[in-house]
C-alpha cells in the first residue's frame, strides 16, 4: 500500500523523469494545470490529506508512457523495478519447480518487471482459473515473497504435500493448524494441518 506522501512523491518524480513540472504534466495529460500542484495535496487548512484521483493518475501515466509498476517503484523510493521469475500456478504444483523452502528451482524462467521489494527471492505466479476471483482473475500475476513472514489477514500462496497450490487469506494459526479463508465465496475455507503444508509465502504485489 502506497502512502499519501509516496503517491505525491511518485507524481513529482514522474514529472521530473519526463522533464516537466507537475503543472506541465497535468496539462500534457489533458487535466487542469493545477491538478498536481502542492496546494492540491492537502485541505485548505492543511489538516487533511488529499489524494489524486485514479483517473488523473492514469491519464498522467498514459501521457508519458510509464507503466503503473514503474510509477509505484518511483513512489516507493526505488529508481526502477526489477525482474523476477514468472511461474504458472499450475506448474507450481508439479515436482521440481520449487525447493522445500518455497523458492523457484532451476533457471530459464520467463521474467516480468515489477516494483522492487526487499525479498531477493521474490517471484511471480500467473493465476489460472476462477477460484481466487474476484480479487485475482485468470491471467493476473501476483508477486510472492517467501522471505516475508505472513501474518493473519495477509493474502498468501500455500503449497500442500499433495501438490495443491492455492491463494487464500491467512486466518487463525495455531501450533497444529492453519486456517485459510477463500477469496472467492463460491469456494470453501480450508483448515490444514501444519504438517501438510510444504510452504506458505505472502503475496506482496498484484499486477492486474
Amino acid at each position: 500500500m502506497l502512502t499519501h506522501t509516496q503517491i505525491w512523491r511518485g507524481i513529482d518524480r514522474l514529472a521530473h523523469k519526463a522533464g516537466l513540472t507537475p503543472s506541465a504534466l497535468a496539462r500534457l495529460a489533458g487535466l487542469d494545470p493545477t491538478t498536481f500542484n502542492p496546494s492540491k495535496r492537502t485541505s485548505a487548512d492543511g489538516s487533511k490529506p488529499r489524494w489524486p484521483s485514479t483517473e488523473s493518475l492514469a491519464k498522467a501515466l498514459g501521457a508519458v508512457g510509464v507503466k503503473f509498476e514503474d510509477f509505484a517503484a518511483m513512489a516507493a523510493g526505488s529508481a526502477a523495478g526489477r525482474s523476477v521469475p514468472l511461474i504458472g500456478l499450475a506448474q507450481a504444483g508439479d515436482q521440481g519447480f520449487f525447493d522445500d523452502a518455497g523458492f523457484p528451482a532451476g533457471t530459464g524462467w520467463e521474467e516480468i518487471h515489477f516494483p522492487g521489494v526487499d525479498d531477493e527471492n521474490a517471484y511471480a505466479l500467473e493465476i489460472s482459473g476462477d477460484s481466487m476471483a474476484p480479487l485475482y482473475r485468470n491471467g493476473d500475476r501476483v508477486v510472492v515473497a517467501p522471505d516475508a513472514p505472513p501474518r493473519r489477514g495477509d493474502r498468501v500462496v500455500v503449497k500442500t504435500r499433495d501438490g495443491e497450490v492455492m491463494a487464500k487469506e491467512l486466518g487463525r494459526v495455531t501450533a497444529n493448524t492453519v486456517e485459510l479463508i477463500s477469496l472467492n465465496p463460491d469456494y470453501y475455507n480450508r483448515t490444514l494441518n501444519t504438517a501438510d503444508i510444504v510452504w506458505m509465502a505472502r503475496i506482496v504485489w498484484a499486477s492486474q
